[in-house]
């Protein structure tokens, strides 16, 4: 199974030409990055209604998630338009400047310049064939699919790059932590030294306290210096996120919440920490973590 980043561009082009001889050419781009949901924002030129609700329908349902920026691009060449120009328009418009530049003592104008003043030259094209149109639009809408093929080849490559990053993550994390329960279970006589030491202090500073108040101090005191639990879970998390990771679903919340699981067992390993060796591989153990959770936030 493979897992996909939101991160991913597509493209697609096509052509098409009608039975009067146009030409219409096209492409589309797809965009998309990280985001909370699934954000779909569409540039494409007016009059393309029921290909804008297509193309929306076909994004939300190969995506879940993702910042998306879809662009088309429509072009025409056509040798049916007709060009036409405006004599009566354009011989008032050279009496009228003639005269004024007479009165302001300037040149004349030059043909060029009157043909340039809009609505003198106009270009009419044929009337738009509304089954022609349908045809085209349903060709585009086509092509658009392969856009999307495209874009989630390219999020399925950037996935399997992730794949491969956060089980090196998971890897070092999981070294760590055994890393961590070797330490824990080589030093008991350093633990027992410590708890002695603090039941103690505690006996000397209250030394009317009953006994089986003392019973509870030493089980607590005992309880912050265990990160037996915390280990299992945090190699139970391991499990967690290797099986998000081979499910092949849409599974970066959960794995962002995990990792907010992660961090929360590591900072508490710090916290009950009795030995320098033990902060070090917390510490690093909280680098890790951190990098699991900034490569999450890609995952669709």
């Amino acid at each position: 199974m493979t897992l996909k980043s939101m991160t991913g561009f597509g493209r697609a082009e096509g052509a098409r030409t009608n039975s009067l001889g146009d030409q219409w050419q096209w492409h589309w781009e797809i965009k998309t990055v990280n985001a909370r949901g699934l954000d779909i924002r569409l540039r494409m030129p007016p009059g393309l209604d029921a290909v804008e609700r297509d193309v929306r329908k076909a994004l939300q349902t190969a995506l879940r998630r993702g910042a998306c920026q879809v662009a088309l691009t429509l072009e025409r060449s056509s040798d049916t338009a007709q060009v036409r120009v405006n004599e009566e328009l354009a011989a008032r418009l050279t009496t009228d400047l003639q005269a004024l530049a007479h009165k302001l003592g300037t040149p004349s104008p030059t043909l060029d310049a009157v043909l340039s003043i809009r609505g003198v030259v106009e270009v009419a094209e044929e009337p738009v064939d509304e089954t022609e149109a349908a045809a085209r639009e349903a060709a585009i809408t086509k092509s658009f699919g392969d856009a999307v093929e495209s874009l989630l080849t390219s999020r399925t490559d950037e996935g399997n790059k992730l794949h491969a990053v956060l089980e090196a993550v998971l890897l070092e994390t999981e070294t760590l932590v055994n890393r961590a329960a070797d330490l824990a279970a080589t030093t008991p006589q350093e633990l027992q030294a410590r708890l002695e030491e603090q039941v103690h202090a505690l006996l000397a500073d209250r030394a009317e306290m009953p006994a089986d108040r003392i019973i509870q101090e030493v089980a607590l005191l005992a309880g912050k210096a265990d990160i037996r639990e915390e280990l299992d879970r945090l190699r139970a998390h391991i499990t967690q996120a290797r099986d998000l990771l081979a499910s092949g679903e849409a599974v970066g919340r959960k794995l962002d919440f995990l990792a907010q699981e992660f961090n929360r067992e590591a900072n508490t390993l710090c916290s009950k920490s009795s030995n320098s060796e033990l902060t070090r591989i917390g510490l690093d153990m909280k680098a890790a973590i951190e990098q699991l959770r900034e490569q999450v936030q890609n995952v669709e």
